[in-house]
């Protein structure tokens, strides 16, 4: 259920929570106030017009909670400004608050030393950001178009790649590279309204050191692992998907690890609904290497520590964060319609490298929506999409 608290934020609208509530670009931080369903800020004056603009927000400029008196007594800007935030609170009316776990320790310790006492509730602003608002779904929606024509670029330039007689790819007669690869993914981002919240173009034995952003030049025959996570511009809402491609002949070990994580995603994708516990999800996105005899974090040794095989969990919500609630492994949570999240199932070996799928869906009243629409295969083909 929604809290009846007061609820305090001080940050800028980088941060996801205050994003969620103010869709201005403000690049400085601020604080805002919400009590029974009223919304307030205390700003720099740089940025009143455009809170004031906003339908029902009431705006206090520093100026008027006695900044100006409190630096005529001497008080540095900093100071003078934290105690223009206690008398925002005042007249608001707040003397207690929860706060976000990223709420500002200087500011925490301030306000109550001046008697306002403030609680972390992660849950709750946690249950705020779950089930996504219309702005933010298109925002995600155009986020995974820009990442679709980024992987799209990718497998344009591996179609079009030569091999050299050392096995390396070229392109244009010069080695391809992961940096070469990245270049194009953010121009794609760019043509497609969006900037880059996250970027992996990962080779070889690369493709299995956890986030590894990727380097050198790429050979044939090896996994190529694409990861990209735009982040669309007018809503801050953002996208993440993964494509594994291989330039050349496949082998067995290579075509394996693609059966069964293309089998681990296809159950995992039929099985998502609205109120399925996330464990749940998980154990099925597990069977299939479990099959194969692959290790998982179902099936590792209590302590053990996984650096192979399907060793990280099933995916992680999306939305304003690239990772967000609600996480996709062994915990309590449980899905809900209006949902973004993503489901990565991989499957790798040290040395060698392996392969990971990911695309992003919502959950809906009655089941699920594929987002994502992108083919699957190894064998990079060039396709058109976004802009």
């Amino acid at each position: 259920m929604p809290t009846t608290a007061p609820i305090l934020m001080y940050s800028n609208t980088m941060a996801a929570d205050m994003r969620h509530v103010i869709t201005n670009e403000v690049h400085d931080p601020f604080l805002y106030a919400e009590v029974d369903g009223r919304q307030y800020t205390a700003i720099k004056s740089l940025e009143v017009a455009r809170m004031q603009a906003i339908d029902g927000m009431t705006v206090f400029p520093l100026e008027t909670l006695g900044y100006d008196d409190f630096r005529a007594q001497g008080q540095d800007p900093d100071t003078a400004e934290l105690n223009a935030l206690v008398e925002a609170c005042r007249r608001i009316g707040i003397d207690e608050a929860i706060v976000p776990p990223s709420f500002p320790l200087e500011v925490a310790d301030h306000l109550r030393s001046n008697g306002i006492v403030l609680r972390v509730d992660r849950d709750e602003f946690v249950a705020r950001r779950r089930v996504k608002n219309p702005a933010e779904l298109a925002g995600i929606r155009r986020a995974q178009i820009a990442a679709e024509a980024g992987v799209a670029s990718v497998a344009a330039a591996l179609e079009r790649a030569t091999v050299d007689t050392d096995g390396g790819l070229l392109l244009d007669g010069e080695p391809l590279t992961c940096e070469n690869l990245k270049l194009g993914i953010r121009a794609a981002f760019l043509k497609n309204g969006c900037d880059d919240a996250g970027l992996i173009v990962a080779h070889g034995e690369q493709t299995c050191i956890g986030h590894h952003a990727g380097s050198g030049q790429i050979f044939e025959g090896e996994p190529i692992t694409v990861d990209i996570c735009p982040r669309d511009v007018e809503s801050g809402g953002n996208s993440d998907m993964t494509r594994t491609f291989v330039k050349g002949e496949v082998n067995e070990e290579l075509a394996m690890y693609f059966r069964i994580v293309k089998e681990s995603f296809d159950r995992t994708l039929a099985a998502i609904r609205p109120g399925l516990p996330v464990a749940e999800l998980h154990r099925i996105s597990c069977e299939p290497m479990i099959e194969a005899g692959q290790p998982t974090q179902l099936t590792k040794a209590p302590g053990e520590v996984l650096i192979e095989g399907y060793f990280h969990s099933l995916g992680h919500g999306i939305g304003l964060e690239v990772h967000e609630a609600p996480g996709l492994g062994q915990n309590d949570a449980v899905l809900v319609a209006g949902d973004v999240i993503a489901i990565e199932p991989g499957c790798y070996r040290q040395g060698f490298g392996g392969v990971r799928l990911e695309d992003i869906v919502l959950v809906t009243e009655t089941g699920h929506e594929l987002i994502t629409d992108y083919p699957y295969d190894l064998t990079p083909v060039a396709i058109s999409r976004g802009a």
